[in-house]
């Protein structure tokens, strides 16, 4: 490992006004890394996640939220009762029954555990699977990359409530996961498995949701067939993809109306056909209907729980989507508007089944009073394509944070909003999603059989991040055990339920998000597999200080004007490429950075904690390690080179005042030691003292000037390393399949490194070397 010997924190407390006094000539800064190493809590969130936040901000928010997170569970009641009387309605009372389970359903899930519990787990007010994940892997040592350092735990929003001694099931469980390598993995392939069922439901969701919007066009004419519904579909599909490119910002504004209004609309026709058709239909909130169901039904009651399920569609949104929002808003706007509604719809739906029992397989737009059909026709399309929109997004963002720990292939993230941070735009995944959607509507062309594949997708996400949650319940939030059992046996029994019917359609459709699962895990794996194996090839093969410093020493080696930034994983230590490079290269610029892109268990890393700079020594190599620290939701800065080249002026200032400070500090030391056996005087002390500070004050001078000249009149040269990785001879089947098939392929196939960064063709040196793992 490079010898490093200064860091950008000393553990001095000083006063801005103590610290201009001793460096009157030098603008300085006090340092990034001045906050205490370890804090006992989570700083508290501000602005829109402040529990102080005023109510009409909450109200504000809680509007936009229905715009956003509510379209797929908002637009379920179009699809919920034919996929789940997909063979007619047997028995009258067969409507209590689902329409019980319904109610039970749509409060467990979606209300219970998403709204009230699960909200909870949020990751500085960021939710999703890799929320959860970064969560854990904060708490506890169970990343596989072994790229953590002290100093991230100085990042303000990083560090965790430390157990309790007395409560020994969490230090246990911590212990067992640290100590496991299997358990490691498995936890990160969960994670992934989250993640891919996440985009697996972005493809049906548009599918399924845009296909029964426009099936309802049959109650109008009987004209069109099947196929014509399907490839009416397709075409909205494929301009709901095409306009992805240009963000949704700038329709944002009008989502919120339209869902206000689909759920007014939804619930207003529930509450008419509940008084219209059958009154007596509210006595299913009777949970005694759902015994007889399955009583009656047996097997078949069971296999309609895939159906039934679907009424929980978006749940996972409720989650993943509140970085946007505040939990308090979306608390507000699922108890407020969008439950009510939702249950009123249902309702509604089963007063006309209990009298039109044959009208099960379009049960939505036929209980729609006539005057109604065309406006909720016309609704039903844009709050479809609502609902869409909301997962595509969504997938954009899951993509992103899975890219940024390292599992997922560089593709090109397009920002696409000044003012929302989380609004980014991928166009690889959105072709991807596109192709996808367009199959499976050509290929299966009704609801019911999307509705098969559809239900495996929701549930596998519910169940998943319940067993990630009750990870955090017994690790960080410190449970009591008889709660975490009361978790597991009621909200965990019924998803395992649902989870089991679901997975019995597998031959009727199901088999398809398990497919895509199967193939996007897959992808993840590998490129995150051959990755950890290059960062601890790189960690085994970093070139130690000696050899580095014989390297800027060599006096066949000369040193050029400028300034050269050396991309590297290792974020201590300098990669075995750079001694490739300079053995066929003899010459250095005179500025060395060396700089490792590193993404942190968190959400967002604070912009002035972004940078940590250490210095290669010694001093007059002139070379210097950056981290460049981003969380998961972090999108990189335009102006990067800027930056940086500000922060490493700033590290050198502060490296200097932390060195007059040691040497004041030293000082006063040899100072009093002095005084007390009268050796020397005080003013030969001071004179000494005051040389070294006017010394070092010179050279800070000099290095800053030499950076400014570099980067104003030389400009920054790239060094990426451009690496063939292939197996070891000594390696087996798999892995040679895995290294030399697997990874290349999609290493050729997608984004180089240059292309992630934005990094300029005519500034940039590649540097090829074969990594045999």
């Amino acid at each position: 490992m490079a010898s490093v010997v200064v860091q950008t924190r000393l553990d001095i407390p000083m006063s801005d006004d103590q610290f201009k006094a001793n460096t009157p000539s030098i603008p300085l800064r006090k340092p990034y890394g001045s906050m205490d190493l370890i804090s006992t809590k989570t700083p508290p969130h501000h602005g829109r996640h402040s529990k102080d936040t005023k109510w009409w901000v909450v109200l504000n928010l809680a509007f936009q939220s229905i715009g956003i997170v509510y379209g797929d569970i908002g637009t379920s009641p179009l699809y919920v009762y034919s996929s789940t009387f997909s063979n007619g309605i047997k028995h009258k009372d067969d409507v209590l029954g689902v329409l019980s389970l319904v109610f039970y359903t749509l409060t467990l899930l979606p209300m219970i555990k998403y709204v009230f519990i699960v909200l909870r787990a949020t990751d500085n007010g960021e939710g999703g699977t890799f929320a959860l994940y970064s969560l854990i892997c904060r708490y506890a040592k169970v990343s596989l990359i072994p790229n953590q350092q002290a100093e991230d735990r100085q990042v303000s929003n990083y560090t965790l409530e430390l157990p309790s001694k007395r409560l020994k099931l969490a230090s246990v469980l911590k212990s067992s996961l640290e100590k496991s390598k299997f358990a490691k993995l498995f936890l990160l392939l969960i994670t992934m498995l989250g993640t891919s069922m996440v985009i697996g439901d972005s493809i049906l969701t548009p599918s399924i949701s845009v296909l029964s919007a426009v099936g309802g066009v049959k109650e109008a004419t009987s004209a069109l067939t099947q196929d014509m519904i399907a490839g009416i579909s397709i075409v909205i599909l494929v301009f709901l993809f095409m306009i992805q490119r240009f963000g949704t910002s700038k329709v944002g504004y009008t989502f919120a109306p339209i869902l206000s209004l689909w759920f007014i609309l939804i619930g207003g026709i529930g509450f008419y056909n509940i008084i219209k058709h059958d009154t007596t239909v509210l006595k299913a909130i009777n949970p005694i209907y759902i015994v007889e169901y399955f009583i009656r039904n047996k097997k078949d009651a069971w296999v309609s729980l895939g159906g039934v399920v679907l009424c929980t569609t978006g749940g996972e949104a409720l989650f993943a989507d509140v970085g946007h929002f505040s939990v308090r808003s979306i608390q507000v706007s699922m108890c407020s508007m969008v439950y009510p509604a939702l249950i009123l719809a249902y309702t509604g739906q089963s007063a006309y089944l209990r009298q039109h029992p044959d009208s099960a397989s379009d049960a939505f737009f036929k209980s729609v009073p006539g005057p109604m059909y065309w406006p909720m026709f016309v609704v039903s399309i844009l709050a479809s394509v609502i609902a869409s929109q909301a997962m595509i997004s969504g997938t954009f963002s899951v993509v992103h944070q899975s890219l940024s720990l390292g599992c997922f292939p560089r593709v090109k993230v397009v920002h696409t909003s000044a003012n929302h941070e989380g609004q980014v735009y991928i166009p690889e995944i959105n072709y991807f999603l596109m192709l996808a959607c367009v199959g499976v509507t050509s290929g299966f062309k009704t609801t019911v059989k999307i509705g098969n594949a559809y239900g495996i997708a929701v549930v596998f996400v519910m169940t998943l991040t319940s067993a990630l949650l009750v990870l955090i319940m017994i690790m960080i939030w410190k449970t009591n055990i008889f709660l975490i059992i009361l978790y597991v046996v009621t909200i965990g029994f019924v998803e395992l339920m649902y989870l089991s019917s679901a997975l019995y359609k597998f031959t009727l459709g199901g088999y398809l998000p398990l497919a895509f699962s199967a193939f996007l895990m897959t992808v993840m794996y590998v490129w995150n597999n051959v990755y950890r194996r290059k960062y601890h090839y790189e960690l085994d093969h970093m070139i130690s200080p000696a050899r580095l410093t014989e390297i800027f020493t060599n006096k066949n080696m000369s040193r050029i004007p400028g300034l050269a930034m050396f991309y590297s994983e290792l974020v201590q230590g300098i990669p075995p490429i750079f001694e490739h490079y300079v053995s066929n290269v003899p010459a250095l610029h005179s500025i060395i950075v060396f700089v490792s892109m590193k993404s942190l268990h968190v959400n967002k890393v604070p912009a002035e904690e972004r940078y940590f700079f250490r210095r290669v020594e010694p001093r007059t190599l002139f070379a210097f390690q950056c981290a460049v620290r981003y969380g998961y939701n972090d999108v990189r800065e335009v102006a990067f080179e800027e930056t940086l080249i500000t922060r490493l002026k700033e590290f050198i200032q502060e490296e200097t005042w932390m060195q007059i400070q040691t040497l004041s500090i030293g000082g006063k030391m040899t100072e009093s030691g002095r005084e007390s056996d009268r050796e020397i005087e005080h003013n030969e002390i001071s004179k000494a003292k005051l040389a070294k500070e006017e010394k070092l004050r010179e050279i800070m001078e000099q290095e800053i000037e030499q950076v400014e000249k570099a980067w104003e009149e030389v400009g920054i040269v790239y060094l990426i390393g451009q690496n063939e990785v292939i197996a070891s001879k000594e390696s087996n089947v798999m892995k040679r399949i895995l290294v030399d098939y697997a990874y290349n392929l999609l290493r050729r196939n997608l984004r180089q490194s240059e292309a992630v960064f934005d990094i300029p063709h005519k500034r940039m040196l590649k540097v090829g070397m074969t990594y045999q793992l």
